[in-house]
């Protein structure tokens, strides 16, 4: 594997099962997309605080489950900064229940999501190519 470095923050108690998991997942899209070294930092925190920063950065005053930065910053070492994920560990649980599996797998899911956003992946304007993409990376790359 390529060396790609994924920087995890819990707002709160933090999972490492699910950080080792979130590590694995991002390692797997940026490989199976030769991707060149990354980074990619991920904030996991609550339906508030990711309420807040859609109202913003996007102008919608709404909880969602995740949001993408994109960055593209070449660092000191030569990695490539790809961005940062926020992702809802409130939402992630609630669509858990929904999809009927666990809340690890919903996280992974958000992650491999958000990841094809940072590399510019766009689902409302790519005519289902992101859908059909992500769809095949969580086949792939997830567990």
């Amino acid at each position: 594997m390529r060396a790609h470095d994924v920087q995890i923050k819990w707002e709160r108690r933090p999972s490492s099962p699910a950080a080792a998991h979130l590590r694995y997942a991002v390692a797997g899209v940026l490989e199976s997309l030769d991707s060149p070294p990354s980074e990619v930092h991920i904030l996991v925190t609550d339906d508030q605080r990711i309420r807040e920063l859609n109202r913003q950065y996007r102008q919608i005053d709404e909880a969602t489950d995740v949001l993408s930065f994109p960055d593209g910053d070449e660092l000191p070492d030569g990695r490539i900064l790809l961005g940062q994920l926020v992702i809802s560990r409130d939402m992630a649980r609630v669509q858990a229940d929904r999809a009927g599996h666990g809340e690890i797998r919903e996280l992974e899911e958000l992650t491999v999501h958000g990841v094809l956003h940072l590399m510019g992946y766009d689902h409302a304007q790519d005519h289902g190519e992101m859908d059909e993409l992500e769809l095949k990376l969580r086949r792939d790359v997830l567990r």
